[in-house]
């Protein structure tokens, strides 16, 4: 444990955050994969669930939880896979 008291706050903000983004990751994490069951499925709501999915993705990448690059990564192969599905 520290000692100063700007570390001690530190401490305490950047568990916070890493709670915060943890939540954030995880609800981004039930999206894809409710698509992703969605467009296995071939269910009527596969479109929803992926525009979901897809806004989930790019909230999570512009709050810097995860990477713009991995984000288009995850959202190119999701919609290509409901483009497959959907043909």
């Amino acid at each position: 444990m520290p000692n100063i008291k700007s570390a001690k706050k530190r401490v305490l903000v950047s568990k916070a955050n890493y709670e915060h983004n943890k939540a954030y990751r995880s609800a981004l994490k039930t999206a894809v994969k409710k698509a992703d069951a969605a467009i296995d499925a071939k269910a009527d709501d596969m479109a929803v669930a992926v525009t979901a999915a897809v806004k989930k993705i790019d909230q999570a990448a512009s709050k810097g939880i995860i990477h713009k690059n991995n984000a288009a990564r995850k959202k190119s192969a999701l919609v290509s896979r409901y483009n497959k599905v959907k043909a």
